[in-house]
């Protein structure tokens, strides 16, 4: 059977996701004339470049349009991963409790655990709040202009989302804030009427974000990160996240 060199550099691109090896070590297969079909290079420039131009990014959208039937928007939750970075990079800072650089990702998966929606790379030295509202004015404005149904769905996060302002711009996105509240630093007893959380609700975050970080964590490539340009780094995000929503269709 024949493939196109695209097609071949695909492949290529999901080997080394999944075993996390390096570029140079590529099993590439040679043609009959005993010229390999495809240099490692060739695989890296249209890795690259599909990265750079959003072809991953669309590929992981398009995979949640083939299930939106499966979708369970009811509920949506929200959690950072730190990832050390080995060679540091754009994004990758010096993080204390992990004694190395690191750099920061945030997914939004849905009440089943599909990834949804995400914030691109972030700096790994601050904590998941950093800059909270405007992540998530951007995901919850990319998720209504793909036509996912936020509306009226439970936002599952851990007391490190507990601000004033992420609660608000989830009621101007008529989306129901299920947050832990954040105790510390309080000497006393919050005043005024107390803040809306389903305990039974946040219960299940942890078959959402938690399961799919496991379903992340068997591509190796993204355990510890290599690649220098956070596009490159969210791309391999992008192609793993598109997996996880069509394995489904195959099983």
């Amino acid at each position: 059977m024949y493939f196109c060199k695209n097609e071949i550099s695909a492949l290529h691109i999901l080997y080394v996701l999944y075993t996390g090896c390096q570029w140079h070590m590529l099993p590439i297969d040679r043609l009959p004339s005993g010229k390999p079909e495809i240099t490692y290079k060739g695989v890296y420039y249209r890795f690259s470049k599909w990265c750079k131009d959003g072809s991953f990014e669309k590929v992981w959208h398009n995979s949640t349009d083939s299930i939106k039937n499966l979708l369970d928007l009811s509920e949506i939750n929200i959690d950072g991963t730190h990832t050390i970075a080995k060679k540091g990079g754009s994004s990758a800072v010096w993080q204390g409790r992990k004694k190395a650089k690191t750099t920061n990702i945030l997914p939004v998966t849905d009440k089943k655990g599909y990834p949804v929606a995400s914030t691109e790379i972030i700096p790994g030295n601050h904590h998941d709040a950093f800059d909270l509202e405007n992540n998530l004015r951007n995901i919850f404005k990319d998720m209504k202009g793909r036509k996912l149904p936020v509306s009226g769905a439970h936002f599952n996060a851990d007391s490190a989302f507990d601000t004033k302002g992420a609660r608000e711009i989830c009621f101007n996105n008529k989306i129901i804030p299920n947050i832990a509240e954040n105790r510390r630093n309080r000497k006393s007893p919050r005043r005024g009427r107390p803040r809306l959380f389903n305990e039974k609700i946040y219960r299940n975050r942890f078959a959402g974000i938690e399961r799919t970080f496991a379903w992340v964590d068997k591509f190796r490539r993204l355990l510890i990160r290599f690649e220098r340009n956070d596009k490159y780094f969210y791309g391999f995000h992008c192609i793993a996240f598109a997996m996880i929503c069509l394995r489904t269709l195959f099983v």
